[in-house]
């Protein structure tokens, strides 16, 4: 068993309005040094499979088809293998 954390971004030529609310909302509040924000999709999947480099390949097939629009977000994931209980 193995599980994949994985988080989903805009691209940096993509304009996050949530980010921009956050920072300048931040800004009013008086914490003006946060000089960048980022708002994204955090994932978590628990997946069965006969090696780490097989689970990293559907992982990577999921982001791309499911979990990230590539014209505009980018992704990024750790797999690591669970311990099985005994």
């Amino acid at each position: 068993m193995f599980k994949a954390k994985i988080f989903v971004n805009y691209k940096p030529s993509v304009l996050d309005p949530k980010a921009q609310v956050i920072q300048n909302t931040l800004t009013r509040l008086g914490d003006d040094n946060v000089s960048h924000v980022l708002v994204g999709k955090y994932f978590e999947l628990t997946l069965s499979a006969a090696s780490q480099a097989e689970a990293e390949q559907q992982v990577a097939r999921i982001c791309d088809e499911m979990l990230a629009n590539v014209n505009t977000e980018t992704f990024k994931f750790t797999v690591e293998e669970l311990a099985v209980a005994e």
